[in-house]
């Protein structure tokens, strides 16, 4: 999967990638003709006592270093600036690519890892292609220059190469080996750790209120001591490379001085020579190091890359049309059409046999005990999921044949969960019109009952809601999300128990609120508490996933033993 990944994201950048590996050729070679230089001055200007043999190779030798400096500084620069692209990229097409998944994709990867993919996992790849352009460019041409020059010094004493890289090769591979599964294991325990922290902060007020700090305090630290017995355990073979790589290096630097030196006593070899031929073998050791290096990001990279490659091999789904419809000939209206629904893996549907219809200037509830489906129903309408069967159509039209964004244009959404982004009470309102101006966000508030505690902040409008809303109550957080949806003043109004949080007082006042305002539209309420769906044109009681009763309030009490009995459970007999 990883190179996969390098060659789709590296392909609009060959332009800088070539200028990479130019000047890393031309910077190698600079590199390599420095000993030869040395060796000149040593042999020709030191024996003999030439100084001014020595100034001009010296001038030499400092011109080919400014040569090196330049173009490995130009090369490491346009090298970091493609690998940040590189990361740029690949992080926003993971979030667009996720942004397509319906609930079913985030489900199965879930939030944390999906959090681990985009930043850790990507990070690796990056860091992966950074040291390519830096190190691993560098490192073939170095080594096979290094081996044309040590040869071209003396043919004999190059025969020490053919033993020593070799050896570097093997301890290299045996190491690298058994790095892959520790790499493996340490991004599933860090995937681990983040689900587990997110879970305690997410639910910190449950864990105090049931004195189960201690629980999950040993919770988290047996994460986090899997994670770190893996860490140690990859920690030790990466240890062991450079070791490795030094002592060969050291064994060679002294095999080259011991054998040169009698070559040298034998008149076979000059000084000068031997020292150049020592810092090739240090520079063909050194790249083979540099590739040293390149083989353990390699393994985490490739790890990482495939962690990734499930995302964008994950389809969504929930599939847009290919030609959606955006115009409608009906307006107003949702219809359920003998609709079932089955989540994956489920052995029998959550919903069977839906069908009724949500008229214009209707509001039709639907209530049932819990897991009853009344969620999922409700769901179906913006395709947040898709029907297993049957059909769910809004102004005519199967919703899975419309446009996403004429299909959400239409719908109010209320979700159950409320979520409030960070920013301000108008950046959140603005979420539902952006365009919007205060005099509309005020009406919006106003009729959401909101406009009250809103005004009391301190800057109003302006005033900062922090991520998911943790700073205002359960109650003003409801009452925000739906000052959002009706502020778009849509044509659908879907609210998914949008009222729970709510006095009894303030949800009648919202109620006649919203009357004045959706009396055109078409309105599907999911609630618990009868109370405030009891004025409701149409109530459907669902129970175990399938419609037991459909009809009013009164109706209901006659008809239907279901209903009967969660009107029993929470209102006095004589309000029944």
């Amino acid at each position: 999967m990883l190179p996969k990944l390098l060659r789709q994201y590296l392909a609009p950048y060959k332009r800088e990638i070539a200028i990479v590996v130019v000047f890393q050729l031309v910077g190698t070679i600079a590199a390599l003709t420095l000993p030869s230089l040395n060796a000149d001055i040593i042999d020709t200007g030191v024996v003999n006592g030439d100084t001014g043999y020595i100034l001009r190779m010296g001038g030499w030798m400092l011109l080919v270093s400014f040569v090196q400096i330049t173009c490995t500084v130009t090369a490491v620069y346009f090298g970091a600036r493609t690998a940040m692209a590189l990361g740029r990229d690949l992080r926003s097409g993971i979030f667009s690519h996720v942004l397509e998944f319906s609930s079913r994709e985030l489900g199965r990867f879930g939030a944390p890892s999906l959090l681990t993919r985009t930043t850790n996992d990507v990070q690796q790849i990056q860091m992966l292609v950074l040291m390519t352009f830096t190190m691993l460019v560098m490192a073939p041409i170095m080594m096979v220059g290094g081996v044309f020059m040590s040869i071209r010094e003396n043919a004999r004493l190059s025969l020490l190469i053919a033993v020593m890289v070799p050896v570097l090769v093997v301890i290299i591979w045996y190491i690298v080996s058994h790095m892959v599964p520790g790499f493996r294991k340490l991004q599933t325990r860090l995937d681990t750790v983040n689900r587990v922290l997110r879970e305690q902060i997410s639910g910190i007020r449950v864990v105090r209120a049931f004195v189960r700090e201690p629980f999950e305090t040993d919770r988290f630290g047996e994460a986090n001591d899997d994670l770190t017995n893996v860490s140690i355990e990859v920690g030790r073979w990466m240890a062991a490379i450079f070791p490795s790589v030094i002592l060969v290096m050291n064994v060679s630097s002294v095999a080259v001085l011991w054998f040169g030196g009698h070559l040298i006593d034998a008149g076979s070899m000059q000084i000068g020579a031997m020292t150049a031929f020592l810092t090739y073998i240090v520079q063909i050791l050194m790249s083979v190091m540099f590739a040293t290096f390149m083989f353990m990001l390699w393994p985490r990279a490739a790890v990482s890359a495939d962690r990734i490659g499930e995302i964008f091999a994950a389809e969504p789904s929930v599939v847009p049309p290919a030609d959606g419809i955006t115009d409608f000939t009906q307006h107003d209206r949702i219809e359920f059409r003998n609709v079932e629904f089955t989540y994956p893996g489920a052995e029998d549907p959550v919903l069977r046999n839906i069908t009724f219809a949500a008229l214009p200037g209707q509001t039709t509830a639907v209530i049932g005990s819990t897991g009853a489906g009344k969620s999922t129903l409700l769901n179906l309408v913006p395709r947040l999921f898709d029907a297993t069967g049957g059909s769910v159509l809004v102004n005519g039209v199967d919703v899975r044949d419309i446009d996403p964004e004429a299909l959400w244009s239409t719908i109010g959404l209320v979700p159950q969960k409320v979520y409030l982004f960070s920013g301000t009470v108008a950046s959140n309102l603005r979420y539902g019109k952006p365009d919007a101006t205060d005099d509309e966000m005020w009406e919006a508030l106003e009729i959401a009952q909101a406009r009250d505690f809103v005004e009391a902040m301190p800057d109003g409008l302006e005033s900062e809601i922090s991520q998911g809303g943790t700073n205002v109550s359960g109650g003003q957080r409801q009452r925000l999300a739906i000052a959002r949806a009706l502020i778009r003043r849509p044509e659908l109004y879907l609210f998914d128990d949008s009222f729970s949080a709510l006095d009894v007082a303030t949800d009648a006042r919202l109620r006649r609120a919203l009357g004045r305002v959706t009396e055109q539209a078409t309105v599907i309420i999911v609630a618990q508490r009868v109370a405030t769906i009891m004025d409701a044109d149409q109530i459907v009681v669902l129970e175990d996933g399938g419609i037991v009763g459909i009809g009013t309030h009164t109706g209901l009490l006659e008809t239907c033993g279901t209903y009967r009995e969660i009107v029993d459970s929470q209102l006095s007999l004589e309000v029944s």
